[in-house]
């Protein structure tokens, strides 16, 4: 559904909320390890949701990355559009270019119905929800 970025982006969120809540820092490499992600992936997406104000990071052997916690009613649908863009919200299920409410593809109406519920969950809930569930040991962001 989503981009393998979107996927990691959502995932190195949500391991930073959990390991940041003490006030400590989590490293690429622990954030790649504890959620199964490659570290150049890892990277990659930190860096643009840093430069998206989503996380935060300090260079150096203390350093690492952490949420501020103002950024905890961040909405998934955020994190979506600054990793995947708004094509999902906008886009064709069959990736037809020119499918319209009056020119539909074959799936077109189901499939508007679909992102409309995907849409709503993505706006209503947050990282931080996401987050409280892993941290409650109820959720879980790898096999082990």
């Amino acid at each position: 559904m989503f981009s393998k970025a979107c996927e990691y982006a959502i995932r190195a969120l949500i391991y930073v909320i959990k390991k940041t809540e003490d006030g400590s820092r989590a490293a690429i490499r622990d954030i790649a390890f504890n959620t199964g992600t490659p570290e150049p992936y890892v990277a990659k997406v930190l860096q643009t949701l840093s430069r998206r104000g989503f996380v935060a990071s300090i260079k150096g052997p203390n350093g690492g990355f952490f949420f501020d916690p103002k950024s905890k009613d961040l909405p998934l649908i955020d994190i979506v559009k600054a990793i995947d863009g708004d094509t999902f919200f906008t886009g064709c299920g069959l990736g037809i270019k020119y499918c319209t409410e009056r020119r539909p593809c074959p799936i077109h109406f189901e499939y508007k119905e679909i992102r409309e519920r995907i849409t709503k969950m993505l706006k209503e809930n947050t990282v931080q929800d996401l987050a409280s569930g892993l941290v409650a040991g109820k959720t879980f962001l790898m096999k082990k």
